[in-house]
C-alpha cells in the first residue's frame, strides 16, 4: 500500500444521510462505508435537537459539539459554519446536519477524496466521499423524497439506493442507522426508536435491512390497525403451534381458555414480544404469523 492509499484507508470513506420527519419530529442518520464499525463514529442524534453525520477525515468532536450547539438554539447552517470555521483541517472534513425544525446543511472540504459532495434537500442532507460518482448521492436523495412511511423507512431506502448506485468505490464493510424520537425507545424509557449497527459484513446494507425487520417485529408497534386476528377464531391453530413448541400441554380444543392464554403469554414473553401483547381478544397479525412460522421450522 502506497502513502496515498494508506491515507485513504484511514478516512471514513462514507455515504450517509441525515433526516427529519415533520410529522412526528423523528431525527436520524443512516450510513454505510468501507470502514469497520462506521456506526461507532459517524452518526450522532438527539431527540428534539438534531442529527449529525461527521466523516471523511472525520473530526468526531463535530458530533457532540454540534448537538450541544443545536440544543442552544443554533440552526443547522450556523452549526456547520461554527464547527468548520476554527478547524485547521476543515478542507479534509465532511459533515451533514439537520435540526429539529427541519433545516439541513452540509459541508464538503475541498481536499476530500473524489468523488466527494453533498445534496441538501427539504428536511435532509446526503453526503459522501470516495464514492463511485455523483449518482450515489443523487439516487439517495431521490429515494428519500419518493419513499412513503416513517423516517426510518426513508433513511433505509436512501441508503439502499446509494449502495445500488455504487456507494463507497473501495467496497463494503459496515452500515448503521439511528432514529431518535422522544420517549420512543423500549418501554418509553429512552429516545432511541431505532439504533442498529452492522460492523463488518460483505453486504452491510442488506444485513442492516434484515436486522431492522427483526427489530420492527419485536420492538416497534406500528402495525396496521386492521392487521389483527381474533383469539377465538385462531385458538386451535395457536394451541397446535404452542403445543409443538412446548408451551401448551392441554388438548387442542379450539377454545381460547385460561391455559391457552397463559401458554401464549409465556411464549410471547420468552420471544421478547412483551410490548406486542394486547389487552383485548385479538392478536397482532405480525405476532400470530411469527408464531405459526416458528412452529413449522
Amino acid at each position: 500500500m502506497d502513502r496515498l492509499d494508506a491515507r485513504i484507508a484511514r478516512r471514513l470513506s462514507t455515504f450517509s444521510i441525515v433526516g427529519f420527519d415533520p410529522n412526528n419530529g423523528d431525527l436520524g442518520v443512516a450510513v454505510a462505508s468501507k470502514f469497520v464499525a462506521v456506526g461507532a463514529l459517524v452518526p450522532w442524534a438527539r431527540a428534539r435537537v438534531g442529527a449529525i453525520a461527521t466523516q471523511a477525515l472525520a473530526n468526531i468532536s463535530y458530533g457532540p459539539r454540534g448537538l450541544e450547539l443545536l440544543s442552544k438554539g443554533y440552526r443547522a447552517r450556523e452549526v456547520v459554519r461554527m464547527l468548520v470555521s476554527d478547524d485547521p483541517q476543515r478542507e479534509e472534513r465532511q459533515v451533514g446536519i439537520v435540526d429539529s425544525r427541519g433545516e439541513a446543511a452540509a459541508f464538503t472540504g475541498s481536499k476530500c477524496y473524489s468523488y466527494a459532495g453533498h445534496i441538501v434537500g427539504e428536511g435532509y442532507a446526503v453526503q459522501g466521499n470516495i464514492l463511485a460518482g455523483p449518482e450515489v448521492l443523487e439516487e439517495m436523495a431521490r429515494a428519500f423524497e419518493a419513499t412513503r412511511g416513517e423516517l426510518v423507512d426513508k433513511l433505509l431506502a436512501a441508503l439502499e439506493a446509494g449502495d445500488r448506485a455504487g456507494g463507497d468505490k473501495r467496497g463494503k464493510q459496515s452500515a448503521a442507522i439511528i432514529v431518535v424520537r422522544e420517549r420512543g425507545g423500549y418501554g418509553g424509557y429512552t429516545d432511541k426508536y431505532v439504533d442498529l449497527r452492522v460492523d463488518d459484513h460483505q453486504e452491510p446494507v442488506q444485513e442492516l435491512k434484515r436486522i431492522f425487520k427483526i427489530w420492527e417485529l419485536i420492538m416497534l408497534t406500528r402495525e396496521r390497525p386492521e392487521d389483527v386476528v381474533s383469539k377465538e377464531e385462531v385458538a386451535g391453530k395457536v394451541q397446535e403451534a404452542l403445543k409443538k413448541l412446548g408451551f401448551y400441554r392441554g388438548e387442542v380444543t379450539g377454545k381460547w381458555d385460561e391455559e391457552t392464554e397463559k401458554a401464549f403469554t409465556d411464549w410471547a414473553l420468552i420471544n421478547n414480544f412483551e410490548n406486542k401483547l394486547r389487552s383485548d381478544n385479538y392478536i397482532w397479525g405480525t405476532v400470530y404469523r411469527f408464531l405459526i412460522e416458528s412452529a413449522r421450522d
